[in-house]
């Protein structure tokens, strides 16, 4: 393997596994918060007006991380019934077309992300305080995670090379097994 896609694979990753522990966590707080309108709205009789677009902005970056975590480790959408019945060089261009698709969707994110971003950056979410424009923060962020890893996994097939797992130890946690 190439120092670059061996740097490549080090660095995606340890990517991988923060982008999915901070899902998690923001899908922990999602729920709590969630919870906490709930409880607000039923037994206190006064509903944080707040927790609903909190809890739709948490959303947002717990289902983009998750999914870019998911195009790394083979678990996203693909040409798997023709990848089944093809063989020899037919299969590995609908490998590398898929790969470079998903690539040029992941840009296509970060692009059109960005510009809608910055058009609303002046705009306030009026019951979080924060700017408009973090609602697309997450499409960036999710189109860079996701360009990383398609650009990986190419460079991997290319050389012949495995996608290494996201590093885990007994407890489940980062750090080498």
């Amino acid at each position: 393997m190439s120092g670059f896609a061996r740097m490549l694979t080090r660095i995606n990753a340890r990517l991988s596994l923060i982008a999915l522990l901070a899902a998690g966590l923001g899908l922990i707080a999602m729920t709590a918060i969630v919870a906490w309108t709930v409880f607000g709205r039923y037994i206190l009789n006064a509903t944080p007006t707040w927790g609903e677009p909190a809890s739709l902005f948490l959303m947002l970056w717990f289902i983009l991380l998750g999914g870019s975590v998911g195009v790394r480790e083979l678990d996203h959408m693909g040409f798997d019934v023709g990848l089944h019945y093809l063989r020899g060089t037919a299969k590995s261009v609908l490998i590398i077309a898929n790969e470079v698709l998903v690539t040029l969707f992941a840009f296509a994110m970060v692009w059109y992300g960005t510009e809608l971003a910055a058009k609303v950056w002046s705009d306030r979410l009026p019951m979080i305080g924060i700017s408009k424009g973090w609602d697309y923060v997450p499409i960036i962020a999710g189109g860079c995670l996701i360009a990383l890893f398609s650009i990986e996994k190419l460079l991997l097939f290319i050389t012949g090379e495995e996608l290494a797992p996201m590093p885990l130890n007994a407890n489940g946690l980062g750090g080498e097994a």
